[in-house]
């Protein structure tokens, strides 16, 4: 890789890193399968992932203003804007992978978490999913009314 390509890397990498929630994972030992599994899911949720470097990754975590998160041996970075699903497919391929994929670190809304605070995360239900739940509550009121209607109405028709 020349310095050129060092460089346009470092740069495309540090707008990618600004105001996204990242995830450093140690991937040692995993088999270009595995990584290619890692990489079907980790796209589904709208989130990009990279091996990179730990030189040109620190340059362009320094340029993205992402400080605290020291590299060492293998890492492969997850990055993407919704924290909550970027966490579920981390998480899960993690749990699928406990001896070769170890979650090491994550930068989440600017502060630098450990790897049981993004396993925490991603148990939290999705934003789809709190939809539904809001709605559910929202709706519960018109739907008791018209139970309520239906069955004063089978009272009167009995009586």
């Amino acid at each position: 890789m020349t310095k050129q390509d060092k460089a346009k890397l470092i740069e495309h990498l540090s707008s990618s890193f600004l105001d996204t929630n990242i995830i450093v994972c140690d991937y040692k030992g995993l088999s270009v399968r595995d990584l290619e599994t890692l990489r079907k899911s980790i796209l589904e949720s709208n989130a990009k992932v990279q091996v990179i470097k730990n030189k040109l990754a620190n340059i362009a975590l320094k340029n993205a203003k992402v400080d605290g998160i020291s590299l060492k041996d293998t890492n492969i970075f997850l990055w993407g804007k919704d924290q909550i699903s970027l966490s579920k497919s981390v998480q899960k391929f993690a749990d699928a992978n406990k001896d070769k994929f170890i979650v090491k670190v994550g930068f989440f809304d600017g502060k630098v978490v450990d790897s049981k605070h993004i396993e925490s995360i991603s148990k939290l239900p999705s934003k789809e999913e709190l939809i539904g739940m809001l709605l559910s509550v929202w709706s519960a009121p018109a739907r008791y009314f018209v139970t309520g209607l239906d069955n004063l109405r089978k009272q009167k028709e009995a009586s």
